[in-house]
């Protein structure tokens, strides 16, 4: 049974429809500008009692944006709402895009490529198809991502442009961090912080988690008569699809 997906368009951002996650078309892509820096505070560990005791542990990212970024992105956030779409809120486009992040990297992992026929484009498909191809079972593993696991989620870049034909496109940038329990070789994943996760009570082996990251690119055609999608055209899993 196909899982309820969403669609994003003009009037709500996100709207739950029965059977489809529809985004749109792809025309190029857009640079990656760091636009925010990322603190890990340390694992912090709190007890609860019941009739047993137990600990938990967790971990707590807090993100730093860059002033000039931050700025130009809300600039970028009002000439949106004031040209393209009276609606958009950027609040509301993120939680739709970690759901469709979410959902993309599922079917990434498990190698269903048709299935993101009308989320990702399609030449980048062909690409993720070549990167996936030798991929080991741990890294594909690595590429699910369930919400809960989503740490920290910021827009990056913010792109308004016209083609050579007048057509005009919106594009956005996010960026994700989040924890995987998948087994990775240590000497591919230089970089990625990893952390002790304590669930179970006393005495317990605590389990390993890694910090990753990933890019996900948003692209929207705003010309007049063109379906309200958005289209994905942009996957980066740091240390993964290098």
């Amino acid at each position: 049974m196909a899982l309820p997906l969403l669609r994003w368009n003009s009037r709500r951002t996100p709207a739950v429809i029965s059977s489809y996650f529809r985004f749109d078309r792809l025309v190029q892509n857009q640079p990656v500008t760091k636009g925010a820096k990322l603190k890990l505070a340390p694992i912090v560990a709190g007890r609860y009692y019941s009739s047993e005791r137990r600990q938990n542990e967790k971990v707590v990212v807090v993100g730093i944006p860059n002033p000039l970024v931050w700025f130009r992105t809300r600039v970028y956030y009002f000439l949106i709402r004031t040209y393209f779409d009276k609606e958009f809120n950027i609040e509301e486009f993120t939680e739709g895009a970690r759901q469709a992040f979410s959902h993309v990297s599922h079917l990434l992992s498990q190698c269903q490529f048709d299935a993101l026929e009308g989320l990702v484009a399609k030449d980048l498909i062909g690409k993720l198809k070549e990167k996936c191809a030798d991929l080991p079972l741990s890294h594909k593993r690595a590429l699910s991502v369930d919400p809960e696991e989503i740490m920290y989620t910021t827009p990056g870049d913010v792109g308004i442009y016209y083609d050579d034909n007048g057509r005009k496109f919106v594009s956005i940038l996010m960026r994700f961090w989040y924890l995987t329990s998948a087994h990775l070789p240590e000497d591919s994943m230089e970089g990625a912080r990893i952390f002790k996760m304590a669930i179970g009570g006393d005495g317990e082996k605590a389990e390993s988690k890694r910090l990753l990251t990933a890019n996900y690119e948003f692209q929207r055609e705003f010309t007049q008569g063109v379906t309200p999608d958005w289209t994905i055209t942009r996957i980066e899993h740091s240390k993964l699809l290098d």
